[in-house]
């Protein structure tokens, strides 16, 4: 390996494992409660997506607000 990348990866990574759970249990949360609305399957599949996606347009909408 060298040098220059080993003294890149061995940085301190800012407990970004916590950040990281918490953000994976939100998808987990967003998959059951938008597939718990569903009654077909492609509307499950649909709510699964959703929940995959539900960050981005978080961020979009409070973009949206402060831009205002």
């Amino acid at each position: 390996m060298d040098d220059s990348n080993q003294r890149r990866s061995s940085g301190h990574n800012g407990g970004s494992g916590i950040v990281g759970a918490a953000y994976g249990m939100a998808v987990i949360g967003a998959a059951v409660y938008f597939i718990s609305q569903t009654h077909t399957f492609w509307e499950g599949v649909l709510g699964f997506l959703k929940a995959a996606v539900w960050p981005a347009m978080l961020i979009i909408k409070l973009f949206e607000f402060l831009s205002r």
